[in-house]
């Protein structure tokens, strides 16, 4: 049986990890791998984690099994850090997930239950990962202009007049914060008008928010889905734990199905949790409920934000320490943009050529695109990075 496959190309982010981990040069950088890392280029466990983990440990008291839908305790969290006031509300259904990448499978399979013949459009570019799993699903595929690489900007009224060209019914995928991976979000002022256009053409919005709190804080990084659950009878939230937690391995995450009414709401969690039982059964339960924890407890949950802003702003400040740097280097170029992107990923701009020599001459990791992971940049690597950037030019 095995004899009729044949080897599938490594992913390219995974490849460039393993080319960068054999790089003997102690100079080297790694601005491709999707973590979070500290100004000493550690990935951390946050203190507070440690904290619920220890609590946990002492007051678990069972490993048995949890139902298809997971922790109702951690669901009730998370859908109250997302649609904030409006959690209660019996129109809202959730389930947790293996990470977010689990929440966007289940999501994609009850699409096609709900309609075989699905479309989805997905913005140029996106997260490397949302056209195998929505799209090897089985849902059909289309594309909207979202990031000019010329300019480093935004290409709103390109991404709006490829939406006139939807369906009704039709799904369009919206990244809540933290675009992945231009770095470069919609404004409160063009949420409002993606949302009127939602509205009028009748679509279903599919938000994907795997970085709530790491472009503004939890609330305004959830704008985009507090105001689209008001204006349309449908919805379907995809959200991840994995880099506001710092839970990448515990795979945490959360499928929230906004539906018309509370009858239909029933209906739709009844398919999910069908869905659930027919791919993983249950989902991993120790990273929810870490989450749970921190969130149901006063002190926690402050910490939490504390650590969460914390590491926002190393965020902020590297890259305005780079931009600064190559302002130094490479006065004739603009770099200006990177300082107006958010969460961990932007593009840097530079070519593929450019892209390739940074990794062959100086030892610095990228992908072939030039998005960069910002976290891979320290203040005793950036003055460095800045002048390899600089000899490409």
């Amino acid at each position: 049986m095995f004899e009729t496959l044949s080897p599938k190309p490594a992913d390219a982010i995974l490849k460039l990890i393993g080319e960068h981990q054999n790089d003997p040069r102690a100079e080297k950088i790694d601005l491709g791998v999707g973590v979070y890392r500290d100004a000493h280029g550690n990935t951390p466990i946050p203190a507070v984690v440690k904290i619920a983990e220890q609590w946990l440990v002492e007051n678990q008291s069972s490993k048995s099994y949890l139902g298809s839908r997971g922790d109702p305790a951690y669901c009730e969290a998370i859908q109250k850090l997302t649609f904030g006031d409006a959690a209660g509300s019996d129109r809202i259904t959730s389930i947790q997930t293996p990470g977010g990448s689990g929440a966007l499978r289940v999501a994609a399979e009850l699409i096609l239950r709900a309609k075989p013949n699905a479309t989805m459009w997905v913005s140029v570019p996106t997260w490397n990962n949302h056209i195998p799993l929505l799209g090897q699903a089985g849902i059909n595929l289309r594309e909207y202009a979202y990031y000019d690489t010329d300019s480093n900007s935004l290409r709103f009224g390109e991404m709006m007049d490829c939406l006139e060209k939807a369906d009704a019914g039709d799904l369009v995928l919206l990244h809540g914060c933290c675009h992945n991976p231009t770095g470069i979000d919609l404004s409160a002022e063009q949420w409002l008008l993606v949302a009127d256009l939602v509205v009028r053409k009748e679509l279903i919005p599919l938000i994907d928010i795997a970085y709530q709190g790491f472009a503004m804080d939890v609330d305004t990084d959830a704008y985009g889905v507090r105001l689209l659950f008001g204006s349309v009878p449908e919805v379907i939230v995809t959200s991840s734990c994995s880099k506001n937690f710092g839970l990448y391995r515990d795979r945490a995450g959360t499928l929230m199905l906004v539906c018309e009414n509370a009858e239909s709401a029933k209906t739709v969690a009844s398919q999910a949790l069908s869905v659930v039982r027919t791919m993983y059964s249950i989902p991993p339960d120790h990273g929810a409920a870490i989450v749970s924890r921190i969130l149901h407890d006063d002190d926690l949950h402050a910490e939490w934000l504390a650590e969460l802003a914390e590491m926002r702003g190393r965020m902020t400040g590297i890259r305005s320490t780079l931009v600064a740097a190559l302002k130094d280097v490479a006065p004739d170029h603009d770099f200006s943009h990177i300082e107006r992107t958010h969460g961990m990923f932007c593009y840097l701009g530079v070519s593929p050529e450019q892209v390739d020599r940074l990794k062959k001459d100086r030892g610095v990791y990228l992908v072939d695109s030039s998005r960069i992971n910002v976290c891979g940049i320290t203040e005793g690597n950036v003055a460095y990075l800045a002048e390899s950037i600089a000899s490409v030019l």
